[in-house]
């Protein structure tokens, strides 16, 4: 094999990401010889309300910070500021702190750089990386409306923040999956499937339910793959385990993670073989 060009030829993965943001990932693991098959786990759409986050809109000018941890969050906090008849000038004085590099990027996709990104992609480094002192400071945190981790409000109000959450969009469970992802686990075609956030995990193991009760095997032969700690935390809870957890948590550290697996069990695989040969001879 060679594993400098397609390190993840005869492999398959299913990817767990919400529709539409599993594009780039896909296409990353493709171009390592990966098969990818598309199983969104994750529908993303409006808060049930708009009113906590256009009020908030209407008074940008009393907060001294403003949070995004998710490209969902970026991309709707501006949709309903344009609606509001404002412009990016409305952030004038307020500084914006951004969780992880895709978050960043959907920044940047505005024309704003981040005052501040946290040196790990993890909502917990915002905390203890912050480049003020948080006593006193007002923060918005436009976040998804139920299932988000609550520890950073917790941690910065602990630190003296007054932090208003206001719900800027929604992730639920689709109501079913693809044919072919359903095909390919019933037929125990898939060698890894892929995490990048715990609510993937949760609604994942909801669609799979009806074929994972009745052959628990077909999960047991296939690799986890987890984009960091809080995930494989949810992982662990779930499936009892995780085999591969990114470095960095991007996708990008999940696909080396990938590969670097890959290449180990290769390897291994091959050492083995040659201990046979050498035994049965």
């Amino acid at each position: 094999m060679n594993y400098n060009l397609s390190p993840l030829a005869g492999k398959t993965i299913l990817v767990t990401r919400s529709v539409g943001q599993s594009n780039q990932f896909s296409d990353r693991l493709t171009s390592a010889g990966a098969k990818v098959i598309e199983m969104p786990t994750l529908e993303i759409g409006p808060p049930s309300s708009w009113e906590a986050l256009d009020q908030a809109i209407l008074h940008l000018s009393t907060f001294n910070w403003l949070i995004l941890t998710s490209s969902n969050g970026v991309e709707y906090f501006f949709q309903r500021l344009a609606k509001s008849g404002q412009n990016q000038d409305a952030l004038s004085g307020v500084k914006i702190a951004v969780v992880g590099e895709k978050t960043a990027q959907s920044l940047q996709k505005q024309n704003i750089q981040a005052d501040f990104i946290p040196p790990d992609f993890v909502a917990d480094s915002l905390v203890e990386n912050f480049p003020e002192l948080l006593r006193g400071k007002k923060i918005l945190f436009p976040r998804v409306e139920s299932g988000g981790r609550e520890v950073l409000v917790k941690e910065l109000t602990a630190k003296g923040a007054e932090v208003i959450e206001v719900p800027a969009y929604e992730s639920c469970c689709p109501q079913n999956m693809p044919t072919a992802a359903e095909y390919a686990l019933v037929n125990n075609t898939i060698d890894i499937i892929t995490f990048a956030s715990s609510k993937t995990v949760l609604f994942f193991s909801q669609l799979t339910a009806p074929i994972f009760t009745y052959n628990p095997e077909i999960l047991a032969r296939v690799s986890i793959a987890s984009i960091g700690p809080q995930t494989s935390k949810t992982c662990h809870s779930i499936f009892g385990r995780v085999d591969i957890e990114a470095e960095e948590y991007t996708l990008e550290g999940l696909t080396n993670a990938i590969i670097k697996y890959v290449i180990k069990e290769s390897r291994t695989a091959e050492a083995q073989r040659s201990q046979r040969d050498v035994f049965n001879h």
